[in-house]
């Protein structure tokens, strides 16, 4: 029986990162996975595949659209399929690989199998029991169920069978209109599947702010996907290659059905926590399936705390990570921290959308006196050059302070320009701080300086 001062159970963004900084604090760590590799659903059929299908996607968009226009002449490249997915596994192992060297760097021991934990202060691996004096549950999430739907992981597939179908379809429909179906979605758009997707909402992308959802979708529209809103999808019919959908309208409660040679059901996801143990040990989970927690990551058995997707809070890799390092700090005696207002969220499409803090609609809510700060990417010179001049900056300021409350990019590289307006948020920031500090030209940057600028005197270029 092999004893630890910590025993991580799961190795996504939260797990590998909480071992890593466990072990950088001195302590003796050991972290369960099941899987073949490292990293959980986000490096292996999650967030790093999407973005190479999502980029080598998008490169053949550019050929197709924009390469003759800058002198680029000559046929457009075709799509070897096979190729483009052995492309995306490559990227794939270099990243899983890449963790488990850094496992072995920081002398971190892999647990291979499924964890248990049969009491506190113990895990069980296999036949094996190991002791522990902390254990950090950081098991990740599924993809959610939804009644009628059943995934064959074939012809209806979630976004995990997605990433693996045997021929690009010439007929899509995406049940869900969150990011997940949005970016996978756009994928097979640009690749020439006809993408329709049915959601339940009557706007895309729920909690986003509400201009931003209105553009994006106008957005996503010209580039050949259809939407039907208002939807809620009654079944589907699968045979070996064709499904049916059948869905009724809310507005009329009017039933249709709609073709499709691959489903994709991307309704949301859900903790997974199963085969852990959690009911016998009496930990308290809501009403929801997830664990629940103090504001240490403590569930209300001492010792077991929990991370990332299974608590509560967004199901971003980066907010998991985040809360791995804080409750690794905690367990070694010192402050865990983590700021739930400035976890920024990314949707990886063409053009890319980002967001950070409060909307409009949320303040308005709150009852709280505002004012908005906005800037197109049309009067930003390098936008224009690279045919990006869709989308724009927008920043939410108190109307009194100034202080930074939110913001909302839609447009070329929004999902890394968002981090600017998070360190100043982390810094308590005023627009006219970020208004006031030196962009270089020509930037896409500089668009979020501008936006800036527009919460007082009024932008430069526009």
């Amino acid at each position: 029986m092999a004893s630890y001062d910590v025993i991580i159970i799961g190795s996504g963004p939260g797990g590998y990162v909480c071992a890593i900084r466990c072990a950088q604090l001195g302590l003796k760590v050991a972290c369960v996975e099941g899987r073949d590799t490292l990293g959980g659903t986000c490096l292996n059929v999650g967030c790093i595949p999407s973005k190479a299908l999502l980029h080598a996607s998008h490169m053949l968009h550019e050929a197709e659209h924009n390469f003759a226009e800058m002198g680029l002449k000559g046929k457009s490249p075709s799509v070897d399929w096979k190729q483009m997915l052995a492309y995306k596994q490559s990227t794939v192992d270099t990243n899983t690989k890449g963790i488990e060297f850094l496992f072995k760097k920081n002398k971190i021991d892999w647990l291979k199998g499924w964890g248990s934990i049969p009491e506190a202060g113990k895990v069980k691996v296999g036949d094996d029991v190991h002791e522990a004096k902390n254990i950090i549950i950081a098991t990740g999430s599924e993809p959610a169920p939804l009644k009628g739907v059943d995934v064959d992981e074939k012809v209806v597939v979630t976004s995990t069978g997605a990433l693996e179908l045997g021929k690009v379809p010439k007929k899509m429909v995406v049940i869900g209109a969150g990011v997940i179906g949005l970016e996978l979605g756009s994928v097979y758009a640009r690749l020439g599947s006809e993408v329709t997707v049915i959601e339940f909402l009557d706007a895309i992308t729920p909690g986003m702010d509400g201009e931003v959802q209105k553009v994006f979708k106008r957005m996503l529209g010209k580039q050949g996907i259809k939407f039907i809103m208002g939807a809620a999808v009654q079944k589907t019919e699968a045979t070996k290659t064709k499904a049916k959908v059948t869905y009724k309208l809310r507005k009329d409660d009017s039933e249709h059905v709609v073709d499709a040679d691959t489903v994709l059901l991307a309704t949301g996801r859900k903790p997974y926590t199963d085969g852990l143990g959690l009911d016998a040990l009496g930990v308290e989970m809501s009403e929801r399936g997830m664990i629940k927690t103090d504001e240490h990551w403590q569930t209300n058995v001492k010792g077991i705390y929990a991370i990332g997707d299974a608590i509560a809070g967004p199901m971003l890799a980066h907010k998991a990570e985040d809360e791995g390092m804080a409750a690794a700090e905690t367990v070694a005696g010192k402050h865990g921290h983590v700021n739930y207002g400035v976890i920024p969220g990314v949707i990886y499409t063409h053009p890319e959308v980002a967001n950070v803090g409060e909307t409009e609609e949320s303040l308005k809510e709150q009852g709280r006196a505002f004012k908005v700060g906005k800037f197109s990417f049309m009067g930003n010179a390098r936008a224009k050059a690279v045919f990006a001049g869709d989308g724009f900056v927008k920043i939410l300021a108190d109307k009194e302070t100034d202080r930074i409350l939110g913001a909302h990019i839609i447009g070329p590289a929004a999902g890394d320009l968002i981090h600017e307006v998070c360190v100043a948020m982390e810094f308590g920031a005023s627009a006219q701080d970020l208004a006031m500090t030196c962009h270089a030209h020509p930037t896409y940057s500089e668009a979020v300086r501008e936006a800036a600028l527009a919460c007082g005197d009024g932008p430069i270029h526009m």
